[in-house]
């Protein structure tokens, strides 16, 4: 006899449990970090015409931000919790569970987006002052670019019934798409934005992009964002773009730059991009079998040369990584409502805790004196609940100096290098 297995998507496998633990060090680390750039946005709180009331700002953000970086289960639990303990920099408060839901539901979304924007700078600061290794095609590129930006949409998957009022929605109900511009070398976002239509094309978000570029960014993109005349209009704002070349673009060869057994490098003018685009460059590398075809408006070998790009192109990835952070591990695959307004709460709200989490995680880096990419996010992550108990104990007080120290390497911060590493060919005509 056989069974139907119900198959499930695996970002929305998840178990029932209770909250995770919490420590005086980690409330007064998140309260240094975001606590000035909550209270920076309550002039705005004021200017929308919201009164004064026990769900402010503050404890809206602090409420929410607990409820993510604890993985509470509930919101009725997180009302308990509200009731007994003091969270983050908000005193212990009651508050019924229809009125926190009715909350979520309801607060102005676009606050928590300003958070977010008033947060970036100074954890950018941060970095500035560490001095971990970078990568060599980043910094190779860095010499010429002000910024690398790599640029990406994510469809949230379904509408998952996390309060009271949606016990009556119907399951599986897309809740809409987001667009992160994401920087390649701090990992931090620049900017996310929403859209209510889960289908809508990548494309859509380029009016978005746009208002962002400006001289010495190196844009990178993936195909989903093809269009000629935005490339065009991306060079008219004084940006550069980097993005894989579909098998259906028709050009002429200008040029051949350089050639080899593992590259070929030309300057191509589009024919089908009728006049819309000037000459680009076409970097063709092998890996393996195969050849993967780049397009970039960089033009000069010596500021990117053929490897590098490739190299740049593959960190391109690092989005990806990005969106599995904050959807499996910090829950934005389980949307808390159903309401457009609330779905944009839990996005900023989960792209701050993840900004947080990329500050922690490059301090670990700079204490291990490695790259950034040889860092586990997610075991940072994980490795929060095993510090928590270790300072309830008394026997850790620095979250950093805990999860970089060789006794604790079982905790998986730091990823094992699988392959060799390979020298890159930073040569602008390799031969």
């Amino acid at each position: 006899m056989t069974t139907n297995k119900k198959t499930r998507h695996p970002d929305h496998v998840r178990s029932r449990r209770m909250s995770a633990p919490t420590s005086e060090q980690i409330e007064e680390h998140l309260t240094l970090l975001l606590k000035p750039a909550v209270y920076s946005q309550l002039a705005s709180y004021r200017q929308l015409g919201l009164r004064e009331r026990i769900l402010s700002l503050p404890l809206m953000v602090a409420a929410t931000l607990t409820l993510i970086w604890r993985q509470v289960p509930s919101v009725h639990e997180l009302a308990r919790m509200l009731a007994r303990d003091n969270l983050l920099w908000c005193t212990a408060v009651d508050v019924s569970q229809q009125a926190l839901s009715q909350r979520l539901l309801a607060f102005a979304a676009g606050l928590f987006a300003s958070v977010l924007q008033a947060l970036l700078p100074t954890l950018q600061q941060r970095q500035q002052q560490r001095t971990r290794p970078l990568p060599v095609a980043l910094q190779i590129a860095k010499k010429h670019f002000e910024a690398l930006w790599i640029a990406d949409g994510s469809t949230l998957e379904a509408v998952f019934r996390k309060l009271d009022s949606l016990q009556e929605q119907p399951a599986g109900v897309l809740g809409g798409k987001i667009c992160t511009l994401l920087d390649m070398c701090t990992h931090l976002p620049v900017d996310v934005w929403f859209e209510e239509q889960p289908l809508a094309h990548d494309t859509t978000f380029w009016p978005a992009l746009h208002s962002r570029v400006r001289p010495g960014i190196l844009l990178v993109l993936d195909r989903g964002f093809y269009d000629f005349g935005e490339f065009a209009r991306v060079l008219a704002g004084g940006g550069q773009f980097l993005s894989r070349m579909k098998k259906n673009t028709t050009y002429v060869v200008v040029e051949s730059l350089s050639k080899s057994a593992y590259h070929r490098e030309r300057t191509i003018l589009l024919t089908s991009s009728k006049g819309e685009l000037p000459v680009l460059r076409l970097v063709e590398v092998k890996q393996g079998n195969t050849w993967y075809s780049y397009l970039t408006s960089v033009l000069d070998p010596t500021v990117l040369p053929p490897f590098v790009v490739a190299d740049l192109y593959s960190r391109r990835w690092n989005i990806e990584t990005a969106f599995g952070i904050v959807k499996r591990l910090l829950g934005l695959s389980y949307l808390w409502t159903g309401s457009i307004n609330g779905v944009q709460l839990q996005v900023w709200a989960s792209w701050l805790f993840y900004s947080v989490l990329v500050d922690l995680s490059d301090a670990v880096a700079e204490a291990l004196s490695v790259e950034y990419e040889r860092i586990s996010q997610e075991m940072v992550y994980r490795g929060l609940y095993h510090f928590c108990n270790a300072a309830n104990r008394g026997i850790a007080s620095d979250v950093v100096e805990y999860l970089s120290a060789p006794k604790n390497k079982d905790l998986g911060v730091l990823k094992t290098i699988r392959k060799p590493e390979v020298r890159l060919n930073v040569a602008p005509h390799p031969t």
